[in-house]
């Protein structure tokens, strides 16, 4: 069996993690069967900044089809690559990264008309994007003549079912995946240090993420100097990431004289992340949109109760309200101020809510979910 993955930057640090757990999967059920990842690009132009840490291998065979951002790969040039590499791996699975890519879906079609299976990985949900019937119309066209199907989470997989994709088709449903090994490690690393240095660290509530419009900070902000105010707290709430909005935000906690209880960090690289969530307590997300949000996964790796808008593709699968957090509507600022309030009044709830937290997140490990992917590669090259 050859399995070809197409996806579109080599920069992305949880899917290599996937693609090392799925080539490890497919040669433990069979030695001499092969996967080829063809990186289209090295990154995206809004990511070229967000380094790796060099002491974290993944280890898959891969292919990068251009040395350079995938904002400067042409369709034509996508196209012309991407069709030579199929036609010289030969596969007997295709599995394409989403239907937005007309080069992929050109060679979706393609392989379809050389009789190999196909896969789509989708992480799209009908709340993501607005919508029109015409182009609804085009991805029913698209999905429907892919094989199988591996979606992020519940929301993904109930979009493609409204697109026309059989339940059964839907082999995977929980591949948001991150490397969870390696998060867990430097989160417990930080802790250990914050407890050596015996030195009083506020409860923080903490946001990770771009400091843009669409993460709802405004909100979130207002939120959170109503509810210490109102409840006497020293809360802290921080900052972690960067973005246009950042001097709007300084600004609006001064002007709602909390400027000494919120932090801004800065941008961080994804493995620096752990060290400030082992300074936290509670993780918010409070996007107005959002495909998932990997950092709650993140944060639920590392046993810690959220709070997350009910627009966040993954709060359908993640958050269980009441028990390891809460989901909110994030157009109501006053729902928000309650889950604040409940923190900040009942901190002696949050260990047992991190603990359902794990529980969880359980099902969305790599290795399982790898498993699961490989076997859908199986059972579809021979057929």
């Amino acid at each position: 069996m050859r399995v070809l993955i197409v996806h579109n930057q080599l920069w992305a640090h949880y899917k290599s993690k996937l693609f090392s757990e799925i080539d490890r999967a497919i040669k433990r059920a069979n030695p001499t069967d092969e996967l080829l990842v063809a990186q289209i690009a090295l990154y995206e132009a809004s990511r070229k900044g967000m380094q790796n840490d060099d002491t974290i291998i993944y280890d898959y065979p891969y292919k990068v089809l251009f040395e350079r951002s995938l904002d400067q790969v042409s369709f034509g040039e996508r196209r012309e690559a991407l069709f030579r590499v199929f036609d010289e791996y030969r596969p007997d699975v295709l599995n394409i990264t989403g239907y937005f890519d007309w080069a992929q879906v050109l060679l979706m079609f393609y392989a379809r008309w050389k009789g190999v299976q196909v896969v789509i990985s989708s992480e799209s949900s009908s709340a993501d994007h607005n919508r029109s019937a015409w182009k609804e119309w085009i991805k029913k066209v698209i999905v429907g003549r892919a094989s199988a199907f591996f979606c992020f989470g519940k929301t993904s997989a109930e979009y493609l079912e409204s697109l026309g994709v059989q339940k059964s088709a839907i082999k995977t449903r929980n591949a948001a995946v991150i490397d969870e090994q390696v998060i867990r490690q430097r989160y417990d690393e930080a802790k250990a240090e914050l407890a050596t240095a015996e030195k009083r660290i506020s409860r923080k509530f903490v946001y990770v993420g771009r400091l843009a419009p669409e993460k709802n900070l405004n909100t979130l902000m207002l939120a959170f100097a109503k509810t210490v105010k109102e409840t006497g707290s020293d809360w802290q709430l921080l900052f972690v990431g960067d973005g246009p909005e950042r001097a709007h935000l300084e600004k609006l906690a001064t002007d709602s004289g909390i400027a000494n209880q919120v932090i801004f960090a800065g941008g961080f690289p994804w493995y620096q992340v752990p060290g400030w969530l082992a300074q936290s307590d509670v993780l918010v997300l409070p996007s107005k949109s959002e495909p998932w949000g990997l950092v709650v996964n993140e944060a639920m790796v590392c046993g810690m109760p959220v709070i997350v808008s009910d627009t966040c593709g993954c709060a359908a699968d993640l958050v269980r309200h009441g028990v390891n957090g809460f989901a909110f509507n994030h157009t109501q600022q006053a729902e928000l101020e309650k889950h604040l309030a409940f923190f900040i009044q009942n901190p002696d709830r949050m260990a047992g809510m991190g603990q359902e937290s794990l529980k969880l997140i359980a099902p969305f490990a790599s290795g399982p979910v790898a498993g699961q992917m490989a076997a859908t590669y199986r059972d579809l090259a021979s057929q």
